[in-house]
């Protein structure tokens, strides 16, 4: 089994990355493989609605942006998916949005079977408000995608600003760490 997080932060080692990291070590413990994409800070761009995925039925973007193409290649051999994205003005980044706009219209023009029945969580970090925002807009990409989306002990967020200040946030940490223990057990069920 395979997961694959996108950490759509620009900061490399920020703490959304590091939020992923802490899920992932859990996931990794279970002996699921794992790779984390940097997505945040990547020239990828909004979807063009242009249906072309749709006529050429290839589970591919026609749009030639080679990255994205290679971003939703991943997804589509992995078994779960996580996104991570920091909080900006109460929603996700942009890099996250384009992979979630373009994503989903090439599995829906696609017939849905590139994402259907994979397991799928959000990670996110704030620094004050707006984290649900953030948390729903990537579990409605999941739900419309007939994805299975996986949960913690509260909504998976940390409360941070400065680089590794989610290392300071106890709660979050643990919230990680039972994301990554109940995606393991979920992705043992499903699979």
């Amino acid at each position: 089994m395979k997961v694959v997080a996108f950490n759509g932060s620009p900061r490399v080692n920020g703490n959304t990355a590091q939020s992923l990291k802490m899920v992932l070590a859990e996931l990794e413990k279970e002996g699921i493989e794992t790779e984390i994409v940097q997505l945040g800070g990547r020239k990828v761009f909004g979807c063009l609605a242009c249906g072309q995925c749709g006529n050429n039925q290839d589970n591919r973007c026609a749009r030639k942006d080679d990255e994205m193409n290679t971003f939703i290649e991943k997804i589509e051999q992995a078994d779960g998916v996580i996104i991570g994205s920091p909080t900006y003005f109460s929603n996700v980044s942009t890099e996250v949005k384009a992979l979630i706009d373009r994503c989903g219209y090439v599995a829906k023009a696609n017939g849905g079977a590139l994402l259907r029945g994979k397991v799928g969580t959000a990670v996110v970090s704030v620094r004050r408000a707006g984290s649900t925002f953030t948390y729903s807009a990537i579990n409605f990409f999941f739900g419309i995608a007939e994805m299975i989306i996986c949960s913690s002990s509260y909504w998976n967020m940390t409360l941070s600003r400065d680089p590794g200040d989610v290392q300071k946030d106890e709660e979050g940490i643990q919230t990680f760490q039972v994301l990554g223990q109940n995606m393991a057990k979920l992705l043992k069920q499903v699979r």
